[in-house]
């Protein structure tokens, strides 16, 4: 009777063992090994959509000084062009003023976020050390340092101005401060290491410079 008992007790033990392990296998996918990180997250796992509440991934490969500073100059560039943008609401009247408006939100916003991210992954600061006043992107400043940058007395004319008015000296002032993104992008394509920064200096080329020419065009009819 007492075999009987410990054959019972070892057969149980057993199928309590099997059973465990199955649930094990189960849980790691049915094939005996968890799945990696890279295996689970999706290709764009790593990169924010415009909008989106991920973090751009930082800029991968080599970098030099002149990304660097490309980075650090453009982003209070960026963030005055913004600016400058949110003060159509309520003033602008032309639709091609407001439409172009809603493009330069939708690609520089963006792009701030995403060179703030190259930035911190390089492990430098988001200000160049280098005694300009960059306005903190706030028009607080004069710019110098960086090209097109609009002064605190331009960007009070433009936020006095209404309508057709607002509309002229928006097309004037966003004219100067593109072409001076494109020269600060144009010199990231000349001297810069790393590609994905020279491909953003790309897009900015690219981009502001079809803008401008919008602009001219706006200008020419008002």
């Amino acid at each position: 009777m007492r075999a009987f008992t410990n054959r019972t007790a070892r057969t149980s033990a057993l199928v309590g063992a099997v059973a465990a392990a199955g649930l094990l296998l189960t849980a790691c996918g049915g094939d005996g090994a968890a799945p990696s990180a890279s295996a689970t997250a999706s290709p764009s796992a790593t990169a924010a959509a415009p909008g989106s509440a991920a973090s751009p991934a930082p800029a991968p490969g080599p970098f030099n000084d002149a990304d660097v500073l490309f980075a650090q100059m453009m982003i209070p560039h960026h963030e005055q062009a913004l600016e400058m943008a949110r003060l159509t609401d309520g003033r602008a009247e032309d639709a091609d003023v407001k439409k172009l408006v809603a493009a330069i939100e939708r690609a520089q916003d963006p792009e701030i976020r995403t060179m703030r991210a190259w930035l911190k992954g390089w492990d430098r600061p988001e200000s160049a050390d280098d005694g300009s006043d960059h306005g903190g992107g706030h028009g607080s400043g004069s710019g110098s340092g960086m090209a097109g940058m609009m002064s605190e007395q331009d960007m009070k004319r433009l936020a006095a101005a209404e309508g057709k008015e607002f509309d002229r000296a928006f097309a004037e002032l966003m004219i100067a401060h593109h072409e001076g993104a494109v020269a600060m992008a144009e010199d990231e394509r000349k001297n810069g290491l790393n590609a994905t920064a020279k491909k953003l200096a790309d897009d900015v080329v690219r981009t502001q410079s079809a803008e401008v020419a919008e602009l001219r065009k706006i200008l020419d009819r008002l």
